[in-house]
């Protein structure tokens, strides 16, 4: 009896089962369909970031938020005259604004840890000590009439960017005179917000030196920042915390951070910035020069998480490749639903790597997530191939790829070079173990 002619429809069948390059389009199109959870698991990363920035906002509304000092600065207000279109005369106050000749600040960071949720923020009491003088208080080159300058409505102000953060009474010691600050500007050219209060200054006071001295007891959180704006600026602030970032316009002249404190200092001179020592109105806006410090607290498990998930097509693509040869060379036969469900298991990997380093170091997070995910996938392998060796086999590269991962993510400057590396050597090896495949084999029930 003659076996039946196999259909046209039959052998079309055949060959879509047995050929390789079906199988290599169907792996490619599984690892695309795989990138719909990937980047769900990155919008995860994303989304738990958010949520810990939140708590830091939360927490910082209740306490104290970023702080920046500005000044003290000395306003004079004066006269200013304009003639209007129908010649009429009429008289505008404006404002005259020095700065210090000298300044110094000293100060103590007391930080301290709140928690919200899973979070920690860090939030700090600081004590700040300044001093300096005033000796160019002078409208001579602007030619101002003396009769319009109004003396008597002088007055000192210091910007501060979150009032609720300040614990004591701000006294003034001018000369040997003595000014309690109260809330409030009288003009917003130089400091949009802060406290301020009259001072003795007179026409006489432009030849001499005024000194002055107050202290600063402020909350904020994590970040301090200062305005240089005396002719000499010197900072000098020092805390128990061992992780400072120093940040801004300048960073200190010097610094010592120990394992338990720092200690930084800046010393400034107005050549340093873009703005003089005295104006008139709005002209200089001097937010730009601001420098100081963030209270870091030193976790980074949600960046690299970030990091780590960018791999995660990589460890699929890899892994894909593996299952792939096991198929080709050693004519194991493995469904795509089987495939898909080793790259579930892989992208589950940094679910648990996000969830875990919530709670414990992102290096022992790693630890656990990794063995869990390999310990799956290799289980699973074992069910597939039925074979010890190339079970082994699949382990190991998999302990490779997450061990190359790691080692990357801790080389931070040289990730990109790393990669390149682990790229090449996989390229190699894949074109040395496919050098004996024959892409045009359609196969038959010989193969």
């Amino acid at each position: 009896m003659t076996q039946k002619e196999k259909s046209f429809f039959d052998k079309f069948n055949d060959w879509m089962r047995s050929s390789i390059t079906i199988r290599v389009l169907s792996i490619g199109f599984m690892i695309l369909i795989l990138l719909i959870p990937t980047s769900m698991i990155q919008s995860l990363i994303r989304e738990r970031q958010y949520r810990s920035d939140d708590a830091i906002r939360e927490v910082s509304a209740d306490w104290g938020e970023i702080q920046t000092i500005t000044g003290p600065v000395v306003t004079v207000p004066f006269n200013k005259h304009y003639v209007n279109e129908k010649k009429e005369v009429y008289v505008q106050k404006e404002y005259a604004h020095f700065l210090p000749e000298k300044l110094e600040i000293k100060g103590d960071i007391e930080p301290e840890k709140r928690h919200r949720g899973l979070y920690d923020v860090v939030v700090y009491t600081t004590k700040l000590n300044f001093k300096g003088s005033f000796n160019n208080i002078d409208f001579s080159e602007w030619k101002i009439n003396k009769e319009d300058i109004l003396w008597d409505e002088a007055y000192i102000s210091i910007g501060i960017t979150d009032m609720r953060g300040i614990e004591d009474a701000i006294e003034l010691q001018w000369n040997k005179s003595t000014f309690s600050f109260n809330p409030g500007l009288e003009t917003n050219d130089v400091i949009a917000n802060g406290v301020s209060t009259r001072i003795d200054v007179t026409e006489s006071d432009v030849a001499t030196k005024s000194s002055f001295s107050f202290k600063l007891n402020l909350r904020g959180s994590r970040e301090l920042y200062f305005i240089p704006l005396g002719k000499t600026t010197d900072v000098e602030l020092k805390a128990p915390w061992p992780d400072p970032k120093f940040q801004g316009a300048y960073l200190p002249d010097s610094h010592n951070i120990t394992k338990d404190s720092f200690k930084a200092n800046w010393q400034l001179l107005h050549l340093n910035r873009n703005y003089p020592q005295k104006w008139l109105g709005n002209q200089y806006n001097v937010s730009s020069s601001a420098f100081g410090l963030d209270l870091i607290v030193p976790v980074d498990h949600y960046q690299k998480s970030e990091r780590s998930a960018k791999y995660a097509i990589m460890i699929i693509a890899f892994t894909f490749l593996i299952f792939f040869f096991v198929e080709v060379l050693n004519k194991t036969r493995i469904h795509p639903i089987q495939y898909l469900l080793v790259g579930l298991a892989l992208i589950i990997f940094y679910t648990l790597l996000l969830a875990i380093s919530e709670h414990l170091s992102f290096n022992i997070s790693y630890l656990i997530s990794g063995t869990a995910t390999i310990a799956m996938v290799t289980l699973y392998s074992k069910s597939i191939y039925k074979n010890t060796r190339q079970t082994t086999i699949t382990g190991l590269t998999l302990i490779i790829l997450y061990g190359f991962i790691f080692i990357t993510l801790q080389l931070q400057d040289y990730a990109l070079l790393m990669g390149s590396i682990g790229l090449f050597i996989v390229m190699a090896i894949v074109m040395y173990l496919s050098r004996q495949i024959n892409w045009y084999q359609f196969g038959d029930k010989n193969d």
